[in-house]
């Protein structure tokens, strides 16, 4: 089981209502991706679990950062971060 942010769940599910219960930064996340200035998240995890294939732990979106982690076969947690606007890869983290 992996944990994904609310702010990044609303992202993936387009057709809950806006404004019902959204604070301001889900409302921002929201419409960067809607209007085109941050990449999909699907494109992001696909990526992060290309280059380290295991179990998706958690996905976060801060300051236009996505973060992800995910359980290695070998038990290492890799931390990816990502740029939420290109999608390139800003920095990886391994923690045993």
């Amino acid at each position: 089981m992996y944990r994904v942010c609310l702010p990044l769940l609303l992202l993936l599910i387009p057709t809950m209502a806006t404004g019902h219960g959204q604070d301001a930064a889900q409302q921002t996340a929201r419409q960067a991706l809607q209007q085109g200035h941050y990449v999909p998240l699907e494109n992001i995890v696909r990526d992060a679990l290309q280059r380290h294939p295991g179990k998706l732990l958690e996905v976060e979106l801060e300051d236009g950062v996505y973060e992800v982690e995910i359980l290695r076969a070998d038990g290492v947690v890799v931390e990816l971060d990502y740029d939420a606007r290109s999608g390139a890869l800003l920095k990886t983290e391994l923690d045993d």
